[in-house]
């Protein structure tokens, strides 16, 4: 399977706990990643997202099953299963820093031949939109 890594490291004027009690939350990610509309099923250590995707005034919701792991303080890690055996592992490194938190994201995306492009397209977008709405949240 193909695997490609995609990385952004960006700022939040918060605390690291601030940082981390939001991004360890499945709640909080509904918006976080502008394709997540709802949250499901949640369990301890994972949950389901709901992903709307829309294409020629059609829209499809995708549910992708979210293992959410983290160490108090430090970093948010955890894996993401995709229908269309579309694989994502996530990582967010948290730094303190003086300006608040340096957060290291790193998304490491494996797909079936033939769709790691269209799959890693919308994976930087939502990351690097990510980045920005993290930091107007916790500003």
């Amino acid at each position: 399977m193909p695997e490609k890594i995609l990385s952004n490291t960006f700022i939040v004027p918060a605390p690291v706990e601030a940082v981390y009690e939001h991004l360890i939350r499945p709640e909080n990610y509904i918006g976080l990643s502008p394709l997540v509309v709802a949250v499901e099923d949640v369990q301890d250590g994972s949950y389901v997202a709901v992903e709307r995707f829309r294409a020629l005034g059609l829209k499809y919701d995708n549910r992708i099953r979210v293992a959410l792991l983290g160490t108090p303080g430090k970093a948010v890690w955890g894996e993401v299963d995709s229908p269309g055996g579309v694989r994502m592992a996530y990582r967010f490194d948290l730094t303190a820093t003086d300006e608040g938190t340096r957060v290291d994201d790193e998304l490491r995306l494996r797909t079936p031949f033939g769709l790691m492009a269209f799959a890693s397209g919308q994976a930087r977008k939502v990351q690097l939109a990510r980045a920005g709405i993290l930091a107007d949240r916790l500003r």
